[in-house]
């Protein structure tokens, strides 16, 4: 018998979302998500005089997703119309545009029951700046969505991730498994239903990478590796089901343009746009305690950067890439056991004693490409703060740009000062590039303790970036 005490009632009707697939010949290719009720199927949507039907992706709890592969204009004033309604879109990416970048979209426990009007306050602000000044493109950097407590879905994934230890009948596996799917596409049904997410999601195209809380807390760094066990493998396919759905409008065996393995083992993407290039490898995929990526997916990222790429590229790390080294304080966790249930959040980081070489060869690979003449910039998120740092090389300093969360509460402003204590000593992992941490624009602290979304603008050829802070409000602009 199925358990579904903890799945939650989600709604039924989603869409349409909408997903940057590439940029060629003038026209941008989007894919658009809708979600109906199993027997509805939903009508066509009409862009530019082309009417597109629905293809039917999958089907869970009686609700079927549907996909329509949509071609616009690179213009500044295009759209489309569905079910009666019009929904402009900002498909220019050629000259002046906007991005905006959030990470975090959500908290561990309990985020289903928080007030909408606190939840989503961010998206809110973000909606208003798009109604005055349009975004071309929306990034997601990681946590769209926090689907820990999918593992209260089945009576044999409560105890997670101690459960994955236990040895399961097959039967019980296979209810396990379904359970889990059920979860997982009911807590992403929630999230993107929110009106301030769906407003957005129906008029920005998105491009997305995940990070841990979309599969599972510390996915890839838990410390017994329950990743590896049946249960985890199930657990794991649920949830990448459903993010190949949910944050890219497809299903397996139909990746998308643009991927960096072609297999499909790794779920990193490259999308070239008219001079930017954006990278986001998948630093979740094939990460273990003593890994960050497989050396094919570091090998297939290697040759994507090596083809060449626009005068700028944006590389998303889910995980900051620049940042103070914490493997010390990793170290001495280690010999205290009532710290031992942080050590797999330290194990997330690049820092981390374990990554260090693997951190040290992304590092050069990034300044080889700034100092040949490709500005590079990296988006991070995953700390619940703000902040930014700067790696020095030849051709001057390659950015790391940090903004998070969108919906997650900012912890203590005591917690953002003892990391800014530890990033005052600097860090040079590679010799010849020292790396420094410094406080936003206008602002004092290295981190800053507010809620935050990232606005990157290109005018007149040149980028500049900006912080909108819950509290504080938008920062100046930095020229990267």
């Amino acid at each position: 018998m199925r358990d579904t005490t903890d799945i939650p009632e989600a709604p039924d009707r989603i869409g349409p979302v909408l997903v940057l697939r590439r940029v060629a010949g003038g026209r941008a290719e989007l894919a658009a998500l809708v979600l109906r009720p199993e027997g509805e199927t939903p009508g066509p949507i009409t862009a530019e005089g082309a009417t597109v039907a629905p293809r039917r992706r999958a089907a869970c709890d009686g609700v079927a997703a549907y996909r329509y592969d949509l071609s616009l204009p690179v213009d500044s004033a295009t759209g489309y119309r569905f079910e009666g309604r019009d929904y402009p879109v900002s498909t220019d990416v050629s000259g002046e545009m906007r991005i905006a970048f959030v990470s975090c979209n959500g908290e561990e426990h309990g985020d289903l029951s928080r007030a909408p009007a606190e939840r989503d306050a961010m998206w809110a602000r973000l909606g208003a700046r798009h109604r005055a000044a349009p975004f071309s493109l929306l990034l997601h950097g990681g946590d769209q969505l926090y689907a820990d407590e999918v593992t209260g879905a089945h009576p044999a994934t409560r105890d997670w991730p101690r459960a994955a230890r236990r040895a399961l009948a097959p039967e019980t596996l296979a209810e396990a498994a379904d359970a889990l799917r059920r979860a997982y596409w009911a807590r992403y049904r929630d999230a993107l239903a929110r009106p301030d997410v769906a407003w957005l999601a129906a008029r920005v195209p998105s491009l997305a990478i995940w990070d841990d809380h979309d599969i599972c807390d510390g996915w890839g760094s838990l410390l017994h590796g329950e990743e590896r066990t049946p249960l985890g493998r199930a657990l794991f396919a649920a949830a990448r089901e459903a993010y190949l759905l949910f944050q890219h409008a497809t299903v397996a065996g139909d990746l998308p343009p643009g991927r960096l393995d072609p297999t499909g083992a790794q779920l990193g993407w490259r999308v070239d746009l008219p001079g930017l290039t954006l990278i986001a490898p998948d630093l979740r995929s094939e990460r273990t305690r003593r890994r960050i990526m497989s050396p094919e997916a570091r090998g297939a990222l290697r040759a994507s950067l090596a083809a060449g790429a626009a005068e700028r590229v944006l590389l998303i790390s889910s995980v900051p890439l620049l940042g103070p080294r914490l493997s010390l304080v990793e170290r001495a966790m280690r010999l205290t056991p009532w710290m031992e249930k942080y050590e797999d959040d330290l194990r997330d980081q690049w820092q981390s004693y374990a990554h260090r070489a693997e951190w040290r060869r992304m590092l050069r690979a990034l300044a080889r490409l700034h100092e040949a003449g490709h500005a590079v910039t990296v988006l991070s998120g995953e700390i619940h703060l703000a902040t930014r740092a700067e790696m020095a090389t030849a051709a001057g300093p390659l950015h790391q740009l940090v903004a998070s969360g969108v919906a997650h509460r900012a912890p203590p402003r005591a917690y953002a000062d003892v990391l800014g204590t530890l990033a005052r000593f600097g860090e040079t992992p590679v010799p010849g590039h020292p790396i420094r941490l410094g406080p936003l624009p206008g602002a004092r602290r290295i981190y800053t303790a507010e809620r935050n979304v990232l606005i990157l603008r290109r005018a007149s050829g040149a980028w500049r970036a900006a912080w909108d802070l819950e509290a504080s409000g938008e920062t100046p602009e930095l020229t990267l």
